[in-house]
């Protein structure tokens, strides 16, 4: 849904994408920008599509989910505010690997796919800042791939909960709690594992008082512990494997 809404140029600014970029610049990068408020439950675009926009996430929370040739549902990544997502020119691509669905009430903008090159073109601090921000991403995407390839599955569901804590945590006085949220399968598709595999695990760390779940919701209790778990130091849970 287009809405015609101002935007903060100073908390703009703060975003990747627009950081360090002068009130001429992102005039220029915001020209043909639609501002779109996008509301929970709903699909921004979905796997195999045209891909004929991409955008900036300003406020709120999207997951990339992507189906499988065996039609298995796969969590790729949380898109948290000031990420860009659908840029598939970047990958060479003509359509979406992967659907885009709110999370949380959110404000995006988006661009037409006709203009990621003449953005880049025009604007070499734009570019600098999303390839940095590009990179980081196949940085993550590269330590989730060897996550899965070497590592038991209690220790890829603690390296999970600790990513989602470092984006997405908000403290509280118990710990730190998952802002948006969260299921167990959502946790099971981000880990390559079963739903039944992932309720065990986080049902044996509630008894041990590292983290508090509820409907959609997670607060961790104890983080060094699920550091210590994720660092291969305890091997305390029985578990079936991946």
């Amino acid at each position: 849904m287009t809405a015609n809404l101002p935007l903060n140029r100073a908390w703009l600014a703060n975003l990747p994408p627009f950081a360090n970029t002068s009130r001429e610049e992102q005039d220029d990068i915001l020209r043909e920008a639609s501002v779109l408020r996008l509301h929970g439950g709903a699909t921004v675009f979905e796997q195999g599509t045209p891909a004929d926009a991409f955008y900036l996430l300003v406020h709120g929370r999207l997951k990339a989910t992507q189906l499988t040739g065996d039609g298995q549902r796969v969590l790729v990544r949380v898109v948290n505010p000031g990420d860009l997502f659908g840029f598939v020119r970047a990958l060479g691509r003509r359509d979406y690997p992967a659907t885009a669905s709110v999370t949380l009430d959110s404000l995006a903008l988006a661009w037409p796919t006709r203009q990621w090159e003449p953005l880049l073109a025009r604007h070499p601090g734009f570019a600098l800042n999303t390839v940095q921000a590009i990179g980081e991403r196949l940085q993550e995407a590269h330590v989730r791939f060897c996550e899965l390839a070497t590592e038991e599955v209690e220790r890829r569901v603690a390296h999970t909960v600790l990513r989602l804590i470092q984006h997405t945590g908000f403290p509280e006085a118990d710990g730190i709690r998952i802002d948006f949220p969260v299921t167990r399968q959502d946790i099971a598709e981000m880990t390559g594992t079963t739903l039944h595999t992932v309720s065990r695990i986080l049902s044996a760390w509630e008894d041990r008082g590292l983290v508090r779940g509820g409907r959609q919701k997670l607060l961790v209790r104890n983080p060094q512990r699920l550091m210590q778990i994720a660092g291969g130091d305890e091997r305390e849970i029985a578990h079936e494997g991946a």
